[in-house]
């Protein structure tokens, strides 16, 4: 018997300030906090970092807005293709303000992948690192399309400076011109375009407006609490909304200050450099990260006992409003840089396990659920729930519910709210089929809610397995179990068949060979103990599981599965499903 659907929404915990508009919003910024660090820049060989104000930021955005209406780029779209860095921001805060439409592209994306969004998304000029450029240069982009590098001094016949445009635009306000200053916003006007991961012709375009981006920032502030003296530290690639979304709209909405990371091989390293505060993450880092911490507390004299006791006193202090946590937890501290008091995670499930014992570093890990659709945020824990296996509850001004519960109330997860999209880029079609007729966005993600009105993952609509009685089967909660066992590296469980022809369920597993050695006691492991090793995990979860549920196939990696730029298994790749050495 089917469960009943009903519609979830919660409070406000804290006032906020309005906003109409993004410019709106850095004008209030200017205002408010000016004088404020807005950037603190690492320049490479220079020891000395380069700190930024909001109104130094303000002037550069204007000054680049200004020379691009100029050079006659109003309501034209613009591609942004770079890493991480100061100049990304400053491209698209000037872009979406009063030129028109910023397209930010995966930088990690093949040539043919990057020239079929330029052509689909119409650009008529890219800003780009050196890196990205050298890319460009090595195939031949749509007629039209301006090249614009923030790595370059000079002019050439490769590409235009960009530090030459903005001070070009600078002089012109200097002298006045205030086109780019008092241009208006419209807030429901596309301002943003972004592809969805998928291959070259399928990813669909999406439409966010200013309202999307002001809705969020209001309402994840109205129960989450991000300070001026917070120092954020970007490592996600800004061309996800995710990060974006945290370090591009809520650090300057709260005057807080935002450093750049060199990299995932550099996390730690830059940590201690710029001692952050705040930090976007995805589970595979945090378990780790996490990973690494257990080893050194394994190596110590009653390391493990010491850890088990500080844990306990930390979470009981936690309770009472007591922090304990630097007592027993310094140095695990000092790994993060000595101020790091929130990380954002979102993405696959995580370890409730890592969830604790990070509260008791005196971290606290907020765990999240959205889709770019939903620019992206719309489910998430917060500063009066810190929940350990729900994604938490809806923003303040969001509807959630869950769509044609079975008997076990796992059904569609749907989300109404002023953060759902305008739609899909030229493809109304695609549009119709997500958004229904009351507004509700239908996310394809399968999940459940409690009683409480807190929402838990179980699977993708597309990813479900349907066993020959019926029965389904989710591969994201048997990679859930997987991934607690530490010998597992990384897992996708995925639909197969046997000799026979019949359906089965198949795991393909990267396993941790450091784990294994440490588990068998040796310094090198032979392919033998490899294999042992991952169907004894396996074996594991099957003994949890209901027998429609085994896992009946493995086949152990030897590389490491290919992912996208936010660490994602990409499912769709043949490469993934099996060991790798077919790559």
């Amino acid at each position: 018997m089917k469960k009943e659907e009903r519609v979830i929404e919660t409070k406000p915990m804290y006032p906020v300030r309005q906003i109409r508009d993004l410019k709106d919003m850095l004008n209030q910024t200017l205002t408010l906090f000016g004088d404020r660090y807005a950037f603190e820049i690492k320049k490479s060989g220079v020891a000395e970092t380069v700190k930024l104000t909001y109104k130094d930021y303000l002037h550069d955005i204007n000054a680049l807005g200004t020379a691009l209406l100029n050079m006659g780029y109003k309501n034209k779209n613009i591609a942004i293709l770079s890493d991480n860095r100061y100049e990304w921001c400053l491209s698209y805060m000037a872009t979406v303000c009063g030129v028109g439409i910023v397209v930010p592209i995966d930088k990690e994306l093949l040539f043919n992948d990057i020239n079929d969004i330029l052509v689909r998304a119409e650009i008529s000029m890219i800003f780009c690192d050196k890196r990205a450029l050298a890319k460009l240069s090595g195939g031949k982009i749509p007629d039209g399309v301006v090249v614009v590098c923030f790595d370059k001094d000079e002019d050439d016949e490769q590409a235009l400076s960009f530090t030459k445009i903005v001070e070009a635009g600078a002089a012109l306000v200097e002298q006045g011109d205030r086109h780019y200053i008092d241009a208006e916003i419209d807030p429901e006007k596309m301002c943003t375009l972004l592809f969805t991961s998928g291959t070259t012709g399928l990813s669909k375009g999406v439409m966010l407006c200013h309202r999307n981006f002001c809705f969020e920032v209001m309402s994840a502030m109205s129960v989450l609490k991000i300070y001026p003296e917070d120092c954020g530290i970007s490592l996600l690639p800004l061309h996800h909304t995710f990060e974006s979304s945290i370090m591009v709209f809520f650090a300057p909405y709260c005057g807080a200050k935002v450093t750049f990371c060199e990299g995932f091989k550099y996390v730690l390293k830059n940590m201690k450099e710029f001692n952050p505060s705040v930090f976007v993450a995805v589970p595979l880092l945090l378990e780790t990260v996490h990973r690494r911490i257990l080893k050194e507390i394994k190596k110590k004299k009653n390391g493990e006992a010491l850890f088990k006791i500080g844990k306990k006193i930390c979470l009981f202090g936690s309770k009472v409003g007591l922090d304990f946590s630097k007592v027993f937890f310094k140095e695990i501290q000092q790994t993060f840089g000595g101020n790091m008091r929130l990380i954002i995670c979102g993405g696959a499930p995580i370890d409730p396990q890592i969830l604790e014992d990070f509260k008791a570093f005196g971290i606290q890990i907020l765990f999240g659920y959205g889709l770019t659709e939903c620019a992206p945020l719309a489910i998430i824990n917060n500063d009066r729930l810190h929940l350990t296996k729900s994604f938490g509850e809806p923003l303040p001004g969001t509807q959630a519910k869950i769509l044609d519960p079975d008997e076990n109330g796992i059904g569609e997860i749907c989300v109404k709210g002023g953060m759902v999209m305008l739609g899909y880029y030229q493809n109304q079609a695609a549009t119709d089929a997500v958004i229904d007729e009351d507004g509700f966005f239908h996310t394809g993600d399968l999940g459940y809610a409690d009683k409480d009105g807190h929402f838990y993952m179980a699977g993708r609509c597309k990813n479900v397995i349907v066993t020959a009685n019926g029965k389904n089967i989710y591969p994201e909660e048997l990679e859930y179990h997987l991934s607690l066992n530490p010998i597992v590296g990384e897992a996708m469980v995925y639909e197969d068949t046997d000799d026979k022809g019949q359906p089965i369920v198949k795991a393909s597993i990267y396993p941790n060979d450091e784990e294994i050695c440490a588990a068998l006691g040796k310094d090198s492991i032979s392919e033998e103990d490899r294999e042992k090793a991952v169907k004894s995990a396996v074996s594991e979860v099957n003994e949890k599981m209901p027998s429609f549920k085994h896992i009946r196939s493995v086949s152990v990696r030897q590389k490491e599965f290919i992912k996208s730029t936010s660490q994602k298994i990409l499912r769709h790749r043949k490469e993934n499903r099996g060991t790798g050495e077919e790559e």
